[in-house]
């Protein structure tokens, strides 16, 4: 079997400074204003917040928001088979299970953390909606972003959990671009 010391230690590294990471933004949970503020960012990404947006443009752009409205959804679909079944595969632990001194006041929506599903969602609607309709990016630009941070302030993920997420929304947005 090879190894390789190097790597394996390099990523020890890299995964105890993502977890004081994790747990220095979770300090900003115990401001009550920040813990409501992102607990509702973390709610909305759910799917409320997406579902409003998506109903906005139904109701503005009609028929002509069909199409868009219909690719989002199929694309939330793939981004949800692509997660769970990462998340089977790689059993990574949440940081509140891991770290008694985080604080959590938002239940996770299942066990494991790698990757962000919110933050796959947050990045993949986001894109497809500021495309179909580019004034919408003022709204969804910084929803986005919220949503996203929330994960590591609430401390239901690591920053790599975020970023791999936010990578998948990415190439699921341009893949569903592409095919219109």
């Amino acid at each position: 079997m090879i190894t390789f010391p190097r790597l394996s230690r390099h990523l020890g590294h890299y995964l105890a400074w993502e977890a004081l990471m994790t747990e220095r933004c979770n300090r900003i949970h115990r401001v009550a204003v920040m813990r409501r503020l992102f607990g509702w960012a973390s709610r909305l990404g759910d799917g409320v917040g997406w579902y409003a947006l998506a109903v906005w443009m139904l109701a503005t752009q009609g028929m002509q928001a069909v199409v868009p409205m219909g690719m989002m959804l199929a694309s939330a679909g793939v981004g949800v088979l692509i997660y769970v079944t990462i998340k089977r595969h790689t059993a990574r632990l949440r940081p509140l299970h891991r770290n008694q001194r985080i604080d959590v006041s938002v239940a996770p929506l299942d066990q494991y953390s790698f990757p962000s599903g919110h933050t796959l969602h947050a990045v993949n609607f986001g894109i497809q909606l500021a495309v179909f309709h580019p004034p919408l990016i003022w709204v969804v630009l910084p929803f986005g972003l919220m949503v996203a941070a929330s994960r590591m302030v609430l401390g239901l993920h690591y920053l790599s959990d975020v970023l791999v997420g936010a990578l998948i929304g990415l190439l699921l947005a341009l893949l569903s671009l592409s095919l219109l």
